[in-house]
């Protein structure tokens, strides 16, 4: 079954020649995309959509959230808004939550969320263990998101547990923890800051995790200076996430991960959780000009980022970070499938790219009730979100 998406006032591709397109038309044939161009030269479909002049753009791919969790950090978040300072230790109110959530209860709190994002233009998206924090339920966690996003991380260094000794900890981490989540997860993250774990505990996980066949992820530079970005270019990490507190040396770095045509690290800019936590925005600019990538990522999560808006991301990217729609767009297109190495091609796995409308690509569109992207900015909070398909199925 074929559709054809027409009247596309305005167009952003997202693909390798960051085409802007007018009045234009996609078709889309099951869950692929086989053919753009001019609205006029459209080929014939067994369905039409017509648009109405709406802009169209991929879908957003989210690549970073933690979405397996129950209970409520409303208080937190109160205190915090009062003038309290974050840290790292509030994560430990949610693994106690989450613990004693059923895993029913757990999968309709996670299926839930997924429509939420869905429903705000989210077509491919990744989430993390790290509310269990124990072998038991990291492996729970890790299976019920499997069952539902796209893309499962394991994050049991998110934080130590408590009443273990830290190098006691990631020791289980490395080991035990490591082998229960193996069979549901494709990556592995780390939490390298000031209270959660030290740049010598963070290079054993990595290294533990990449001898497992993980694809490596870090969080790091986000309450400060620290080694989190160089230990994820050291080890090829996709992506180092929040890098609200870059010296020249780490951007430099990030810079460099790049060049000689190699794939390097992600930059993932987190802007809803910078905003909750009042921690200055990531140099956005800086890292564009220096020749770094960029995404960004809703970072939803109960502590500190209680959304899934990436418009809302966007907007607020271009109107704090000082990047342009169009760059803050790639960012959460394109960015975040370059982030979880989905971005071209047709992976190992046989899945088809995102965060790009290419032929060939995976059917994932979004259109707009606005005549261009600029809206998303220009409106900020605003339910601009009309018709979503997800591998060519609209979802919305």
């Amino acid at each position: 079954m074929s559709l054809l998406i027409t009247n596309l006032g305005e167009l952003l591709t997202q693909d390798a020649e960051h085409r802007v397109l007018r009045d234009a038309a996609v078709v889309l044939e099951g869950e692929r995309i086989s053919w753009i161009g001019p609205a006029a030269k459209a080929p014939a479909a067994d369905q039409s959509f017509d648009a109405g002049g709406r802009a169209g753009l991929p879908g957003w791919v989210d690549s970073h959230t933690h979405l397996v969790f129950a209970g409520d950090r409303t208080a937190e978040f109160e205190a915090r808004m009062a003038g309290e300072s974050y840290a790292a230790g509030g994560i430990s109110v949610t693994v106690e939550a989450t613990r004693a959530a059923t895993d029913d209860e757990l999968t309709r709190l996670l299926l839930g969320r997924v429509e939420e994002a869905t429903a705000g233009g989210t077509t491919y998206l990744e989430t993390k263990t790290g509310y269990g924090l124990d072998v038991g339920h990291e492996a729970r966690s890790a299976r019920l998101a499997a069952g539902v996003a796209d893309e499962v991380t394991f994050l049991g260094a998110h934080l130590v547990s408590a009443g273990w000794d830290a190098d006691e900890y990631t020791d289980l981490v490395c080991g035990p923890m490591l082998d229960a989540v193996r069979p549901y997860v494709r990556w592995a993250d780390v939490f390298c800051e000031t209270g959660a774990f030290t740049p010598e505990q963070s290079r054993r996980v990595l290294e533990a995790c990449a001898a497992a066949g993980l694809g490596l992820r870090v969080h790091g530079n986000q309450l400060g200076p620290g080694a989190g970005t160089r230990l994820a270019v050291e080890y090829g990490a996709a992506s180092v996430d929040h890098v609200n507190h870059l010296s020249d040396a780490d951007v430099d770095a990030l810079a460099g991960s790049w060049s000689g045509g190699r794939t390097g690290t992600v930059a993932t800019c987190l802007p809803a959780c910078d905003l909750s936590t009042r921690q200055p925005f990531p140099p956005a600019r800086r890292l564009l000009e220096a020749g770094a990538q960029l995404a960004l990522a809703s970072n939803c999560n109960p502590g500190t980022s209680f959304t899934s808006s990436m418009g809302f991301c966007v907007a607020t990217a271009v109107l704090q970070m000082g990047l342009t729609v169009n760059e803050a767009v790639r960012a959460a297109t394109y960015g975040g499938a370059l982030a979880l190495r989905r971005h071209t091609g047709e992976d190992v796995d046989g899945r088809r790219a995102v965060g790009s409308l290419a032929v060939g690509h995976r059917a994932d569109l979004q259109v707009l009730d606005a005549p261009s992207a600029t809206h998303l900015a220009y409106r900020p909070g605003m339910p601009l979100v009309h018709a979503v398909w997800r591998a060519g199925v609209r979802v919305r």
